[in-house]
């Protein structure tokens, strides 16, 4: 819920370096428990994009200076047009995927191999699993994800891709370390031999918010909190997303009214208020939905 007060302060686009594909709306084949904008089988609120559209606003992304390109959903391996789409942004700069990993092809995986040899840009895959072990990750994701998001990744694998693996932490911080460590131990037993970890904090929205609870009205941001804060760990202040529905600010808050800008991106670049408890997360976490780079190291 937006709690927009006259103390809610605001954040402008300093850059638009990263941009986002919402490439299969809020439709999953899956329906985990703690998805913040509620994605599944048949929530339709945001639909597929075309390769049509992914195009133009490539084509758009130069003017502004775009240097990475994130495909996300729903789960983007539904979208039919996904492969042509990732090879026509392989074009334009680097590209990661997100991706429960469960619904890969090897024809799709081996024409993405094909490009990624011949592009000077890297393609990367982002794969979630909630757990090291089906007892953790299936009770959220669903029966059997565990073992089927495994096989993805021994694909992902195969075909010579190193994928990022995600996790939204359900545990206590005291069990960090033994989680990872099961979680390396897993991974190099279906070759991932140098596993790439990393942990998000849950977003209490969407059915997260059902599943545990909400936000609390204090949690939010004040313009005292951004005193001296570097807005550059906050995604908003260097992205946008592209969705069916038009240019929206962030891949966390499209089912917020406020959140769609415009219909391009150069009417997406408006200053936006820090008025929602997902932009608390974001200030106590950094820039959790993109990878790490040189330029934004992420806290937590």
């Amino acid at each position: 819920m937006c709690a927009m007060t006259s103390d809610t302060p605001h954040v402008t686009l300093d850059s638009l370096d990263v941009l986002w594909f919402q490439v299969a709306g809020t439709i999953c084949n899956l329906t985990c428990q703690h998805c913040f904008i509620s994605c599944s089988p048949t929530n339709k609120t945001f639909g597929f994009l075309s390769l049509e559209t992914v195009e133009s606003a490539l084509l758009e992304s130069v003017a502004h200076g775009v240097k990475e390109y994130y495909f996300t959903g729903g789960e983007p391996f539904l979208n039919p047009a996904l492969v042509p789409m990732l090879e026509r942004t392989l074009e334009f700069g680097p590209v990661t995927v997100l991706t429960n990993g469960t619904v890969l092809k090897d024809e799709w995986l081996r024409r993405l191999r094909a490009a990624s040899e011949t592009s000077k840009y890297s393609l990367e895959f982002r794969v979630s699993i909630d757990g090291p072990d089906a007892e953790r990750n299936d009770p959220i994701r669903g029966e059997r994800t565990f073992d089927r998001a495994l096989q993805g990744i021994r694909k992902l694998c195969e075909f010579g891709f190193l994928p990022i693996i995600t996790m939204t932490q359900t545990w206590d911080d005291s069990e960090n370390e033994a989680v990872l460590s099961q979680f390396r131990q897993v991974l190099r037993g279906v070759g991932n031999e140098r596993p790439r970890l990393k942990i998000l904090p849950r977003i209490r929205i969407g059915a997260e918010a059902e599943r545990t609870n909400g936000y609390d009205e204090f949690e939010r941001i004040t313009s005292e909190m951004m005193d001296g804060f570097d807005q550059s760990q906050l995604l908003c202040s260097y992205s946008r997303v592209v969705t069916d529905r038009g240019v929206a600010v962030c891949p966390i808050l499209l089912d917020s009214p406020d959140a769609l800008l415009g219909a391009t991106l150069e009417e997406a670049a408006e200053e936006f208020p820090l008025a929602h408890g997902a932009c608390y997360t974001c200030y106590q976490f950094g820039s959790i939905c993109t990878n790490p780079s040189t330029k934004r190291q992420e806290h937590g």
